[in-house]
């Protein structure tokens, strides 16, 4: 089996990634791929490439993805790596890249660790200073928050809602704190459920969208209140995975300020006996914006 193209070493004996422990000559890297969340043909040129050339593809469901390696006539054999066996599977994955094999971490679908297993694997890999590459690629967090209309940034990534009713209202009511965009991936068995407990901890009048089997050939996106979102699926028939993105609270969404209130905000920071940089980062965070937003506003205001 040909190895992938390893490029030129770093000619110090710590290489710029390892940290501390700095891996011999000739080990191997373990790459984190991203695949397709429903159009195969998003699965990139360089990582068929990667999938291709490995020794192992590491993955929570193989059966999924040798599913997708088939398609594309890649014979990789696939390696079971899920929360039930991570503990044990580390160290022995720790020791193949000791021997020079690369391995490949894939997710059942987009990219790997935000809702799947691997943290664990990625965090020994740089302890123990083996290279740890990405191959960047889809994300059905990120497709949903630029699509949906909603303010991209700042955004909050909460992943999957916990199961448990309690549980469940308690990181809804750390995640309502906060003045973000929410991206959440919801259950399509509790899609009403969740969306209920969404409006009841977020904010009934959030505005929000749902969207449903992305980059499939049936994309859709339902947008509403989060109170309208959870009477359609009180309703509805759920059908593949759903991502929802929840926009930042009203307060958020308001108006910029206006030149006089940007200045009122500086000054009343500076009495405080702040110097100029902080009255301006401390006023930016009162008035929620930018730095260089209220750099702008100060700027037409002198200029007058």
């Amino acid at each position: 089996m040909k190895p992938p193209h390893r490029g030129p070493r770093h000619p110090s004996s710590l290489t710029p990634d390892s940290g501390a422990h700095a891996p011999a000559r000739g080990t191997g890297r373990l790459f984190v791929v991203a695949t397709p969340i429903g159009n195969l043909a998003d699965l990139s040129p360089r990582a068929r490439e990667v999938l291709g050339e490995v020794r192992w593809v590491l993955a929570e469901d193989t059966r999924r993805v040798r599913k997708l390696l088939n398609h594309f006539e890649i014979h990789t054999p696939v390696r079971s790596l899920h929360e039930h066996n991570e503990v044990r599977e580390v160290p022995r994955l720790l020791a193949e890249l000791a021997t020079g094999s690369d391995l490949a971490l894939v997710s059942d679908a987009g990219t790997p660790l935000l809702a799947d297993p691997g943290y664990r694997l990625v965090r020994a890999c740089r302890e123990r200073g083996f290279q740890v590459l990405t191959v960047p690629g889809p994300s059905a967090a990120t497709a949903a928050l630029a699509v949906s209309g909603l303010p991209p940034i700042p955004f909050t990534f909460g992943g999957f809602l916990p199961a448990k009713g309690g549980a469940r209202g308690t990181a809804l009511d750390e995640l309502a704190s906060l003045p973000h965009t929410l991206v959440l991936f919801l259950s399509p068995h509790r899609l009403a459920l969740e969306l209920s407990a969404c409006a009841a901890h977020l904010g009934r009048a959030r505005e929000a969208a749902l969207l449903a089997e992305l980059t499939k050939v049936h994309e859709r996106c339902v947008r509403g209140t989060l109170a309208e979102l959870a009477v359609w699926a009180a309703g509805a028939q759920p059908l593949g995975e759903y991502t929802l993105v929840v926009g930042p609270p009203e307060a958020v969404l308001l108006p910029p300020p206006s030149r006089e209130t940007a200045r009122a905000a500086v000054d009343e920071a500076s009495a405080r006996g702040l110097d100029r940089a902080g009255a301006l980062r401390e006023a930016a965070r009162t008035l929620r914006i930018t730095r260089k937003e209220l750099y702008t506003l100060l700027m037409r205001r002198d200029e007058r």
